[in-house]
């Protein structure tokens, strides 16, 4: 049964990447096709203090998100779904969510909308299951960029939510 639900998953993943990379060869939503870039994580490597970023947190991925927004889009819904699966099953995993932001606004509003953010991202997992205890959140606003850069692409890197293990 669990299998099912796994493969169902990875389908509407899949389906999705598919249905977006037959759309115009120009995108307008760069935090979708980078929440795309990473959806299947190959890689399961479960590291203390791993983060998804980096892909040391097992299969948990980075979800992004639009420009001055802490919204889940469908995309995001689909890897946080996948997410939720993964730490009911395995139910000594705990995680920090942090908040990001791209460069621009001010320091209090990113730390702010980081901190929706990550909210946003914890209480779609708890209404999935996920029990609210192995869950904390942090904001760091635009402080802690993935990548440097002054253009959309770079933006929408920026503007996630990460996952770190803080027990395993």
């Amino acid at each position: 049964m669990l299998a099912f639900f796994r493969s169902k998953i990875i389908l509407l993943i899949l389906a999705t990447a598919f249905i977006v990379s037959c759309g115009s060869s120009k995108s307008n939503n760069s935090s979708e096709a980078a929440a795309l870039d990473g959806a299947i994580n190959e890689d399961t490597t479960l590291e203390l203090n791993g983060d998804s970023d980096s892909r040391r947190a097992g299969a948990l991925q980075t979800v992004y998100f639009d420009f001055d927004s802490s919204r889940l889009s469908s995309t995001t819904r689909a890897l946080l779904e996948a997410n939720a699966l993964f730490l009911k099953e395995n139910d000594g995993v705990d995680v920090q969510i942090e908040g990001h932001c791209d460069e621009r606004g001010g320091i209090q509003y990113n730390l702010a909308l980081g901190e929706r953010r990550a909210r946003a991202v914890k209480d779609y997992l708890v209404a999935a299951g996920v029990s609210d205890s192995r869950i904390t959140i942090v904001s760091f606003g635009k402080e802690r960029p993935l990548e440097f850069g002054h253009d959309e692409s770079a933006w929408g890197k920026n503007r996630r939510a990460n996952f770190v293990v803080t027990a395993k």
